[in-house]
């Protein structure tokens, strides 16, 4: 099989180069080669290389500044896609989208089923469900929508490193408390997607994030405990709980955050034939690639 992957230098890329199932060959497409806001470029080079499989895992996903920078998040987030969506149309191949949580509002107190009713909160979340209505329409039947939530690696910006880089040189953080959601280690999801590009026969929504639930003050704790096992830390500060109403009054974002991000799995379980592990078991798998890298004492 011949896959293209969008995005091959972030967390979700460079997890699904990292794990090629045997008989998938891959090339990653990185901006310059295929950028986003660039119709022509996206389209042509769709054309020239005629993949079985298209995976954009590429985005826009500056959530605070795309809403100042709205014509740049629909851009890269929607009409990317759409562009990406009609040249694998095309050429016959299929595609996979990668979405996010923040379609959703996050007013319910229900785990997402992958039908319920989108309503996001802010211009990524919405120019993110632009995107996946592009490439659902125009390629139905043969395009899959992979909503996933709070990934996290040992590579690029994410929360485990930043908590790592606060953690080793302040004195106490502050954490939300009150925002729930299922952190998700970028190689499991990989995994997830992987599992559903083998599957031609599989199309629409589906949702995959770890197994289990936290909150971002829960997720900061686990990061701490398990840091300091290893020696990524040498010593313990006081983790703070904070309401996200509190914390916005203090450090001002401009876009709003769902408070509950946690997503159905069922039906891409029963799909796929895969579980997901426990989100701590997965942070202590990326930690232990920390403590193996050489480069694990800088989180900058």
């Amino acid at each position: 099989m011949r896959v293209l992957i969008t995005g091959p230098s972030g967390q979700l890329g460079r997890a699904l180069l990292e794990s090629l199932p045997e008989g998938v060959q891959a090339t990653g497409l990185d901006r310059k080669s295929c950028d986003l806001a660039n119709p022509a470029q996206s389209r042509a080079i769709v054309l020239a290389h005629r993949p079985d499989l298209l995976i954009n895992a590429a985005a826009y996903t500056r959530v605070d500044a795309a809403e100042s920078e709205r014509d740049a998040a629909y851009q890269a987030n929607a009409e990317g896609p759409r562009v990406l969506a009609e040249a694998v149309a095309e050429t016959g191949g299929r595609l996979i989208q990668i979405s996010t949580d923040f379609v959703f509002s996050g007013n319910q107190s229900r785990a997402y089923l992958p039908h319920d009713q989108p309503n996001p909160l802010n211009v990524y979340g919405a120019s993110k469900l632009a995107g996946e209505k592009f490439v659902l329409d125009r390629l139905k039947g043969v395009a899959v929508v992979m909503r996933t939530a709070w990934v996290y690696s040992s590579h690029g910006n994410n929360f485990v490193r930043t908590m790592l880089r606060l953690m080793a040189t302040r004195d106490s953080v502050c954490v939300v408390t009150d925002q729930i959601g299922s952190p998700t280690w970028a190689r499991s999801l990989s995994k997830a997607v992987w599992a559903a590009a083998s599957r031609p026969d599989i199309n629409g929504v589906l949702q995959w994030t770890d197994a289990g639930v936290a909150s971002w003050y829960d997720f900061a704790v686990a990061i701490q405990e398990e840091a300091l096992v290893r020696g990524l830390l040498t010593e313990s500060i006081p983790i703070k709980p904070i309401s996200a109403a509190d914390y916005a009054r203090e450090s001002p974002t401009a876009a709003a955050r769902p408070q509950f991000s946690i997503l159905d799995l069922e039906s891409t379980k029963d799909m796929l034939g895969i579980e997901p592990a426990h989100w701590r078991t997965n942070l202590r798998v990326m930690l232990d690639e920390l403590v193996a890298s050489p480069l694990s004492g800088s989180f900058e």
